[in-house]
C-alpha cells in the first residue's frame, strides 16, 4: 500500500462540488457510507468536511453539533462524525487514516469547544472498524440498531 505524501481537512464550500459528485464507491462500501453529492447539507450545526490531497478533494465526511449527536454521547461537547467516504480512484493510499490521524488537531482548532468525536460503525465494517482503532477511537461496548444492522458506537476523546 502506497502512503500519501500529506492531506489537508477544510471546510466544505462550492468550489469542491464538481470534483465531489465525481466520487465513486464499490456498492460493498456504499452500504456503509454515503457519497458526497448524496448528502444534504442545510442544517445549522452540520459541517462537511472536506479531504485534500495537494488541493484535490479525495475524501469527505461530515461533523455533527445538532441534536443527533445526543443519541450516541451525553457529552454536550461532544460532535457526531458520519458520512466518512474516500473516492475508489483514491482508496489504498492511506488517506483515511490521514485524516481520521489529523481529525483531533482540527476539531480543536476549528471547534474550540468540542472535547469528544462520536461515531458510529457497521458490525460488518471491519476495515473502517480498524481504521477507527488505529488513529485512537475507543470501542466502549456501546451498540445500536442501524439500518443494515447492529452499529458499534466508538468514541475519540479530544
Amino acid at each position: 500500500m502506497q502512503e500519501t505524501t500529506n492531506i489537508e481537512l477544510v471546510h466544505f464550500s462550492e468550489s469542491y462540488v464538481e470534483q465531489l459528485n465525481r466520487f465513486e464507491l464499490p456498492e460493498e462500501q456504499h452500504q456503509f457510507t454515503a457519497l458526497p453529492q448524496e448528502i444534504s447539507i442545510e442544517k445549522v450545526g452540520q459541517y462537511p468536511i472536506v479531504i485534500l490531497s495537494g488541493g484535490v478533494p479525495v475524501g469527505f465526511f461530515v461533523l455533527h453539533a445538532t441534536d443527533r449527536v445526543q443519541q450516541y454521547s451525553s457529552n454536550p461537547q461532544a460532535m457526531l462524525l458520519t458520512a466518512l467516504s474516500i473516492d475508489h480512484q483514491q482508496q489504498g493510499r492511506g488517506y483515511a487514516k490521514k485524516a481520521m490521524s489529523a481529525l483531533a488537531d482540527f476539531v480543536k482548532q476549528e471547534f474550540k469547544e468540542c472535547n469528544e468525536v462520536v461515531l458510529v460503525v457497521n458490525h460488518k465494517n471491519i476495515a473502517a472498524q480498524n481504521l477507527y482503532v488505529k488513529v485512537g477511537f475507543m470501542d466502549h461496548g456501546e451498540r445500536r440498531m442501524g439500518p443494515i444492522g447492529e452499529q458499534i458506537v466508538m468514541n475519540l476523546p479530544l
